[in-house]
């Protein structure tokens, strides 16, 4: 096990997890490996936000193992120390600063950025200016750089937190349902662009969008009653009579 667990950038084993009586997570294990990009999917009340919340600190669970990095028991952290080790999670409503340039918003993010004031109205070094416009580039901004946020489109706005995201330099992202309210081509432009970003970080996508999904062409994890149901390409869950009966048959 502790091979296996040093090999991983996230590792959870039996976790569990419950609310008022409610199992939201039942003996729970998921195993990402460093560079990989992983789907989430299944019913609602599945354990996927759930899932995300003990990552992240939000929840602690009754029991089980949570590691990062191999190393590090997200278990006896805090929300702002997990997000500190490089732990980013964009939620499915996007939450940038309306009313700031686009670019305003990744200066905003940047890692060590923590002063507003001193950060909008500060000159920006020669390194910071080459990772701003690079980080625009990505998410497609770079032509809207001087825009107010407020003027993007809902699939923009996202694209801009997954920019602010990736500002902080993480190692492990989670992303919550991005291709929610996007247009067909946002959504598969947005495909594109976590494969892109997935060279480099290691990336889990919770959707319920599986043509999404299929563009993604990754290993797809199924949740169903807080517990893996089913895991393997999307053809091969798809086909699973567990999968059909209790999520894509419905």
């Amino acid at each position: 096990m502790d091979d296996k667990l040093s090999q991983t950038v996230l590792y959870l084993d039996g976790v569990n997890v419950s609310f008022d009586g409610f199992r939201a997570l039942n003996n729970l294990s998921l195993v990402i490996e460093p560079g990989e990009m992983r789907a989430i999917i299944g019913p609602n009340g599945a354990g996927k936000t759930t899932m995300m919340d003990v990552v992240t600190g939000k929840t602690k669970p009754d029991s089980g193992a949570v590691f990062f990095d191999g190393t590090v028991d997200l278990t006896k952290m805090d929300e702002a120390s997990i997000a500190s080790l490089g732990i980013g999670r964009k939620f499915q409503k996007p939450t940038v600063f309306e009313s700031h340039s686009v670019r305003d918003n990744i200066v905003l993010a940047l890692e060590g950025s923590r002063e507003p004031g001193a950060t909008l109205f500060g000159r920006e070094g020669a390194a910071q200016t080459t990772r701003i416009d690079e980080l625009l580039r990505i998410i497609r901004l770079d032509g809207k750089a001087s825009w107010p946020a407020s003027k993007l489109s809902h699939g923009q706005k996202q694209w801009l937190e997954i920019g602010m995201l990736l500002a902080q330099e993480p190692k492990l992202l989670l992303v919550d349902e991005p291709a929610a309210g996007m247009t067909d081509a946002e959504t598969a432009e947005t495909a594109v662009l976590l494969k892109e970003i997935a060279r480099t970080k290691t990336v889990i996508v919770v959707e319920h969008d599986m043509a999404f999904v299929r563009d993604l062409g990754v290993k797809v994890t199924v949740l169903h009653e807080g517990s893996v149901l089913s895991e393997g390409s999307l053809d091969h869950v798809s086909a699973d009579p567990k999968v059909i009966e209790v999520y894509l048959g419905r």
